[in-house]
């Protein structure tokens, strides 16, 4: 029995020896779940950009211009890869890129004034990082240009510069001259992409409702499903009895300095698409009355940029003074809204930047497109990039 029970042992033991996998075994499975988890986590090639920026082959230079990006709804870092690698090739030693990412994923959800709070303050922390910096711009898809306008109310600041004036008798006088300053640093371009500045409330501005009065009068009732981003877009916030926030956004407040702010940047940019961006209308990413469209049919495509359609050089409107944003708040009315909203925010130089892509494979994506959200399947946006890079000013 004992010799039965040892020959027993020994055939298990052996059988376990047989299935127990080998050293090459354990090292190839390791290998492959390394592998497995490199593709399964994120990987924010903005923040490597960051480092890349700075690499012209001279040690001793460093960028100064940073440049930093904004997603959109539900987006993140990596919505700008493509856009920050084609900067970082342009501008080797001038520009840093950096990918926000406080505001990624379903924290777009916490509405407009959170969230540029959230990028104010990682805007500050990347200034930090980088003392050789002097200057500031900003890139917004979508509600990320909603985002960055607040942000830069929140960071921005006048500065007082003191500078020697000679008077005929040869004496110098000093005069105290007022600069804003957006982080501490010169702000030189703000440009958007297919950003909802007049909101998403009615009167065409959401192209997939296809104009129709019912389905966008349902679409600002159910806009609580996309949180305070949600009301916010849609007009229908009035926290503390105040005015829906875009609106507040379209003139200085005594906390934030919203036009100043914008104003303080050299030149401003707004690329809208013409045709087949579902999310965004034409009027509200160009920042024109519905009446100040250019006719389609007078479009013409660049030779250089084929889906660039249509320029307009950077100009300003001086619109009367309108009935005070409480009363207009208090009608409601999507129209009188809409109108403030103009009339404040076309106060400034806009530059506007018509694209489309009409007879293009990638048409129905053109709200992922006009940025090449991702490069596989919006390659066709690249054009668009390089104009605003080619028209970047550093």
């Amino acid at each position: 029995m004992e010799n039965s029970k040892r020959v027993e042992d020994s055939v298990k033991q052996a059988k376990e020896m047989e299935n127990k996998p080998s050293n090459r075994e354990i090292m190839k499975k390791k290998q492959q779940k390394k592998k497995l988890s490199y593709y399964l986590i994120p990987r924010f090639a903005c923040m490597r950009l960051d480092m890349e920026a700075g690499c012209s082959g001279r040690r001793d230079h460093s960028p100064t211009h940073l440049v930093v990006t904004v997603n959109g709804i539900i987006g993140s870092a990596q919505n700008w890869r493509y856009a920050a690698k084609q900067f970082v090739k342009a501008y080797p030693d001038d520009v840093l890129v950096h990918c926000s990412q406080s505001n990624t994923s379903m924290l777009t959800f916490d509405g407009v004034d959170v969230m540029g709070k959230r990028l104010a303050d990682e805007v500050v922390s990347v200034v930090s990082l980088h003392p050789n910096l002097q200057k500031i711009s900003f890139l917004g898809h979508s509600l990320g240009g909603l985002i960055a306008r607040y942000a830069v109310a929140v960071l921005y600041q006048q500065n007082v510069m003191q500078t020697n004036i000679e008077q005929s008798g040869g004496e110098c006088v000093g005069e105290e001259k007022r600069r804003g300053v957006v982080a501490g640093l010169e702000p030189v371009n703000f440009i958007t992409f297919a950003t909802p500045h007049l909101g998403s409330r009615g009167h065409k501005q959401v192209p997939v409702f296809c104009g129709v009065y019912t389905m966008e009068r349902l679409a600002t009732r159910a806009s609580f499903l996309l949180g305070r981003t949600g009301r916010h877009l849609f007009l229908s916030d009035s926290d503390d009895g105040k005015a829906p926030i875009l609106l507040r956004m379209s003139s200085d407040s005594e906390d934030l300095k919203f036009i100043s702010a914008l104003q303080s940047f050299k030149r401003r940019a707004a690329y809208a698409n013409v045709r087949f961006d579902n999310i965004v209308g034409w009027s509200s990413s160009s920042l024109r009355r519905l009446s100040e469209l250019p006719k389609r049919r007078s479009l013409e495509r660049n030779a250089k940029y084929p889906h660039i359609v249509n320029e307009e050089k950077a100009s300003a409107v001086s619109s009367p003074q309108g009935v005070p944003l409480e009363i207009k708040a208090a009608r409601g009315r999507t129209r009188d809204m809409e109108e403030t909203m103009i009339r404040g925010l076309t106060r400034l130089n806009w530059e506007r930047v018509d694209v489309s892509f009409t007879g293009s494979m990638q048409w129905l994506l053109a709200h992922s497109t006009i940025q090449v959200k991702t490069q596989c399947i919006n390659s066709e946006g690249a054009d668009v990039i390089q104009h605003m890079i080619d028209n970047f000013v550093l």
